[in-house]
């Protein structure tokens, strides 16, 4: 199960990573057509609000909801009700979010002013409206695909799930090139969400075909008097409420930036796609991998077994994040001038986002660690316990956003993001204790951290002095920037893996045993 487990996360975090870059150069194409600009900000509102609504009734929150009691059904040999099960989800979810779909078309001239401030001019949220509404359905085809995905995890199967989002970012990519010249001035941004929407269309449909290949056959079985049906939408409420709380901070994010100016949503949801690189390289990746395995132990009542493989994440997550948060906290600026610092992406912009950067990369690793913590209280189906968490981290974060917006504004934002994110993670792992046997593995955990925190200040120390020089030899030219970057995380990451390996970290050992592994079968 561990050399499973390994290679399924080592399958998922690679496919994940090269969908993370693609959508960093979807952005990166993005920005160097509209840099920071007002009505570039107006689509980032536009696509969050049903995003918005997509983590509250859809995608990740059906998921976690769904695969638990489908895991269940599949341990206990009842293959036949579980298939029916999710041909019976697939129908109430089609018919549900299409309704709130209509509705939220109809009502948008009202909903999205809700969602800026007094700097948006009447121009821009005319703009926001009419985005709104293209993007709008895509709501739909991400519940449906967060079945579909539910369905492949929990048969062990990450591959296309995790290749679809690659081939989501590619598709926007060649549509916004080609649309934007039929657009003028403001206008050009429809082709953006145009591409968005036929994008996620893209996504749900190449991973119909693999349903098949599990042994998946759809029945149409509207029964919603099914009473698994009601237990997943009885789970589904709290991971609704949960997981919507919890991404409800960009949301604040975007309203409070839209009080500091007009261009600050825009530069902290550029940062936030640099932050959200490694974000769902590892610790998504890890998360979504370890939630079936974990549904398997909730579901044979072996809680030790559970304990350590969600301790284990962990310290994994940390093993992970904790360096590259480091590396992003050095080198914010220099990562934000070579990713996005090109056409209308000036000076200006480059200070905005790295701004945000520097103070995302402190909630990166608390972040990383919610993931795994949250997906523990769903594979447990105790789905409340983080549901009232993350309302409290959400008000954290409002007050502290409230305090500093004024005085700090980006940063200020961004600051109550990691706030909250900390506290979240403490107080998960608090209420984990009795649930798991009455420990979390904690010492482990902070012993291992401790040793994580040293190698990552070495490797950002390092990797400063050697960008710093590399750049003052080389200068700002993109070849230059990206040698004088590359060396510098090249050279920080060898350190790092030097003294983790030196001091025996296990998660460390894990790693390099696997990849060990691997090479001698090939050579083999």
């Amino acid at each position: 199960m561990n050399r499973r487990v390994a290679r399924n996360t080592a399958i998922f975090s690679i496919a994940t990573g090269l969908s993370r870059i693609a959508g960093l150069v979807r952005e990166i194409v993005a920005s160097s057509f509209f840099g920071t600009s007002g009505p570039f900000s107006a689509f980032t509102i536009a696509f969050q609000v049903p995003n918005l609504v997509r983590n509250l009734f859809a995608d990740a929150a059906l998921s976690a909801a769904f695969v638990p009691v489908f895991t269940d059904l599949l341990e206990r040999g009842r293959r036949r009700d579980a298939y029916r099960l999710a041909s019976s989800m697939f129908l109430v979810i089609l018919a549900a979010l299409s309704a709130i779909t209509a509705v939220f078309i109809l009502a948008a001239p009202l909903i999205m002013p809700l969602f800026t401030g007094d700097k948006f001019t009447s121009e821009l949220n005319q703009l926001t409206v009419g985005l709104s509404r293209v993007l709008f359905p895509i709501v739909v085809l991400l519940g449906l695909n967060g079945l579909v995905v539910g369905i492949l995890n929990a048969a062990d199967h990450f591959t296309i799930p995790a290749i679809a989002p690659l081939v989501w970012n590619v598709v926007i990519i060649v549509l916004l090139v080609a649309l934007r010249p039929l657009f003028h001035g403001q206008n050009q941004m429809y082709a953006y969400a145009i591409g968005v929407l036929i994008g996620t269309a893209v996504q749900f449909l190449i991973a119909l075909p693999v349903l098949r290949r599990v042994g998946f056959r759809f029945e149409f079985a509207f029964g919603w008097r099914d009473p698994r049906i009601w237990r997943v939408l009885r789970l589904m409420l709290p991971v609704t409420l949960g997981l919507g709380l919890i991404n409800f901070d960009q949301a604040i994010n975007s309203f409070f930036g839209s009080l500091v100016s007009e261009d600050a949503p825009r530069a902290i949801d550029a940062a936030f796609r640099i932050y959200m690189l490694p974000q769902g390289m590892f610790s998504v990746a890890l998360s979504t991998v370890l939630f079936p395995a974990m549904s398997r132990y909730a579901a044979h009542r072996d809680i030790v077994g559970m304990r350590h493989t969600m301790a284990n994440g962990v310290r994994q997550i940390f093993l992970l994040l904790i360096p590259s948060a480091a590396f992003m906290f050095a080198l914010a600026t220099p990562i934000t001038r070579l990713v996005y610092q090109r056409g209308h992406f000036d000076a200006h912009s480059t200070e905005l986002v790295a701004s945000a950067l520097f103070w995302f990369s402190l909630s990166l690793p608390f972040a990383g660690a919610n993931l795994m913590l949250t997906r523990t209280f769903f594979a447990l189906q105790q789905p409340w316990q983080p549901t009232l968490l993350a309302g409290g981290s959400l008000l954290l974060n409002a007050l502290v956003s409230v305090i500093l917006y004024k005085p700090l504004g980006i940063a200020g934002l961004v600051i109550g993001t990691g706030v909250s994110n900390a506290a979240m993670m403490f107080a998960q792992l608090w209420q984990l204790r009795p649930r798991l046997g009455g420990r979390v593995e904690g010492r482990e955990i902070l012993r291992t951290t401790v040793q994580i925190v040293v190698a990552a200040a070495v490797l950002a120390g390092t990797a400063y002095f050697v960008w710093w020089g590399a750049d003052d030899a080389l200068g700002q030219s993109l070849p230059a920037q990206i040698v004088a970057i590359g060396l510098a995380l090249f050279t920080g990451t060898c350190f790092y893996m030097a003294i983790v390996l030196h001091l025996r970290i296990e998660e460390a050992g894990q790693i390099y045993r696997f990849v060990g592994a691997r090479f001698a079968s090939k050579r083999g």
